[in-house]
């Protein structure tokens, strides 16, 4: 028998690192630990808009909204389109003005007047006031938006009115600044204001002081979300925009994509994130297109666990457009909001400002010892493979690790950093069955495997193993974890790459480590590179069968869901028996396990252990360690996602592994059983004949 050799001082190293890899994630853990506030939030014309069509007091539905939980409301841009359906101003086309004029309609003297002195042409937009301080405003942001020259003052006194040469389709939908009767509003009720502003075309120093003036007045300003796909301030003038969001400590909010990949297309957002020192909160809002096919119940649900599972803490609320049966509409919503409260409160949240992290970097010389534990690793794996003087093993091993960490210590790293990660959610999985593989080779070279084996002994030996390779497996987690600890990681302006590639990689390397160890096709363990070899060739001369086309076909298919769910792409759909169980198990244990966990590799492992005891072939041994890798790669790559908190990832693996032990222990009883009946029923069958 081939023996592969476990060299003890890589074993040393990469204990080393993992120590350092503990420290970083309890330092992560403290940061994440201290971000507990969140901040719950509606639209001010959301509000407004409900209380039109219950014919209540703004002023009442405000109160009982803020009882309910609503900490703060979004202030958005005013337009000609919303100042007209609130009566504050007349918009009107110069077009419309002329046909009243020709059919004898335009009764008004100062119309007539000025259609006469040949001011109205057809193609101009004329604006009314009927609010001074909006009127202002309007002409302000219409003169900074079209330019000068384009903006015209025809009247003065009670009724100004102004020209604008641009077409009415169009600037009705303008957006023209944040109205300060608004912001005023809000300001006095009591809420924290989120400012929703857009940039400027061309946008020029004047144009940011004005927004930054518009909010000056406003004593408890929380956060500004940016609307559209720029930052104000973008592209040369973000250090004037970050030096007024330092001067007054506001909070950027950063909306999360709805695939849950970093955030919505706005340019220069992770570049004022960082020029703001990272005070920067992430943002959910569930997709307007979905919300109406979920229950308030169910949204509420979504709520607690996405600002647990995502380190989201600004909530930003939609409001429910249907009442539910026996509540009116407003009724409706308040008890959603209500209900979003309570589950916060009762996961540990209190509601206010929203928190914001540190800005935390773990210190290079621990994240040296990180990368050079993550490289023995990687060495020690591939000496498994193909043995290797050690002599070698240590001169790669301090080769790597110095290209991997002077980046670091010269201020960078983020790409070695990620390559490690990616490395390490590769190599630990493959680690921990490649040490029970080998294990179960010694104990069948030694004959442990030669007499029939009790069930109960092989779900105890299962037990112990499954437990075994999960903390291995766990290990890599913590490498993954503290290797790309920081807060641009946290918020996720920058990610862990190639999430794909991590759920199959443990796989084949799992497979190339099998076909190093055992024969596929026969009991007979390997003994030399020339059966490698051998076996490669039978793999590659296999007839191809009608059996064998349909088994390649259920291969594939099983490929693509496995790979299609990964990730955070638009891929394979969740069937809805699926969310269910998802959101059982969510109100169940305190972090959700993965199905790929549980389901199947967890359960696949102690059958794995069962198929190894009992000598099943070895083809069906392959198939069942190769669907046990799946459950320790999950549990690693569950790490890479770097914006839920580390004590939740953690949790998770244990939690899956606890509740597939379970399912895998039904499963080996219940095959155990099956093949007790089948037994019976052929012994039967013989003494009947």
């Amino acid at each position: 028998m081939s023996t592969f050799t476990y060299n003890k001082w890589l074993i040393g190293v990469i204990i080393v690192g993992l120590l350092a890899a503990f420290t970083i994630d309890w330092q992560r853990y403290m940061v994440e630990q201290a971000n507990s506030t969140v901040e719950t939030v509606m639209d001010y014309e959301d509000i407004v808009e409900l209380a039109q069509i219950e014919g209540i007091p703004p002023a009442d539905l405000f109160r009982q909204f803020k009882e309910a939980g609503v900490t703060s409301l979004a202030v958005y841009e005013a337009t000609l389109e919303k100042l007209n359906k609130s009566g504050k101003i007349t918009a009107l086309p110069g077009a419309e003005i002329l046909h009243q004029n020709r059919t004898g309609t335009l009764s008004d003297p100062f119309w007539r007047n000025l259609v006469a002195a040949g001011k109205i042409q057809a193609e101009d937009v004329y604006i009314v006031g009927q609010d001074q301080q909006v009127f202002r405003e309007v002409m302000e942001d219409l003169s900074r938006r079209l330019g000068p020259g384009r903006v015209t003052l025809l009247a003065e006194g009670e009724r100004p009115v102004l020209a604008a040469k641009a077409n009415f389709e169009k600037v009705v939908k303008w957006n023209l600044g944040l109205p300060s009767e608004e912001l005023a509003a809000v300001d006095q009720m009591g809420f924290y204001v989120i400012a929703r502003p857009t940039n400027y075309t061309k946008v020029t120093p004047d144009d940011v002081n004005s927004v930054f003036q518009r909010l000056s007045p406003v004593k408890n300003l929380s956060a500004i979300i940016f609307s559209g796909e720029e930052v104000l301030g973008y592209p040369d003038l973000l250090p004037m925009t970050a030096s007024y969001f330092k001067e007054r400590h506001i909070t950027l909010g950063m909306i999360e994509h709805p695939l849950q990949l970093q955030f919505l297309k706005q340019e220069g957002l992770t570049q004022l994130a960082a020029a703001n020192n990272y005070q920067s909160a992430r943002v959910y809002v569930i997709p307007k297109d979905e919300q109406p096919k979920l229950k308030a119940a169910e949204a509420i649900l979504r709520w607690a666990v996405t600002d647990q599972e995502r380190n989201i803490r600004i909530n930003l609320l939609r409001r429910y457009d249907k009442p539910e049966p026996g509540k009116t509409l407003a009724e409706t919503n308040l008890a959603y909001v209500s209900g979003v409260k309570q589950a916060l409160v009762d996961e540990g949240y209190s509601l206010g400002r929203a928190d914001t992290f540190r800005p935390y970097f773990p210190m290079p010389a621990l994240l040296a010892l990180v990368m050079f534990g993550a490289t023995a690793a990687g060495v020690l794996l591939l000496s498994l493979i193909c043995p290797f003087p050690a002599r070698w093993q240590y001169i790669l091993t301090a080769v790597l690790s110095v290209l991997l960490v002077l980046p670091i210590l010269k201020g960078g790293g983020t790409l070695s950093r990620q390559m490690v990660a990616l490395a390490t959610a590769s190599v630990f999985p493959a680690l921990a069955m490649t040490w029970q593989l080998d294990r179960w080779r010694r104990m069948e070279a030694d004959g442990h495997f030669n007499q029939p084996v009790a069930l109960g002994r092989i779900i105890t030996a299962g037990l112990g193993a499954v437990v075994v390779a999960t903390f291995v497996s766990l290990s890599g987690g913590l490498y993954l974890g503290a290797v790309l600890s920081d807060i641009r990681f946290f918020l996720e302006m920058e990610i862990f790459r190639g999430v794909k590639l991590t759920f199959v990689a443990p796989l084949l390397l799992v497979t190339i480590i099998y076909l190093t160890r055992y024969n596929l096709f026969d009991n007979m363990q390997l003994t030399s590179p020339k059966d490698l070899w051998r076996q490669v060739k039978t793999i590659l001369n296999y007839p191809v069968y009608m059996k064998t086309l349909l088994l390649v076909g259920a291969a594939a298919f099983a490929a693509w869901i496995f790979v299609g769910r990964s990730g955070h792409t638009a891929g394979v759909p969740v069937p809805a028996a699926e969310l269910k169980l998802r959101a059982l198990l969510e109100q169940a244990m305190y972090a959700r396990p993965r199905e790929k966990e549980f389901l199947i590799g967890h359960p696949a492992f102690l059958l794995a252990v069962m198929s190894i005891y009992r000598q099943w072939p070895r083809l069906f041994q392959y198939l069942l360690i190769v669907a046990a890798t799946i459950a320790q790669g999950s549990l690693v790559e569950t790490f890479a996602h770097l914006r839920t908190p580390v004590l939740m990832s953690t949790v998770r693996a244990l939690d899956g592994l606890l509740l597939g032990a379970v399912i895998g222990i039904a499963a080996v009883v219940g095959v155990y059983v099956i093949q007790a009946v089948i037994a019976r029923w052929g012994r039967g069958n013989a003494t009947h004949e």
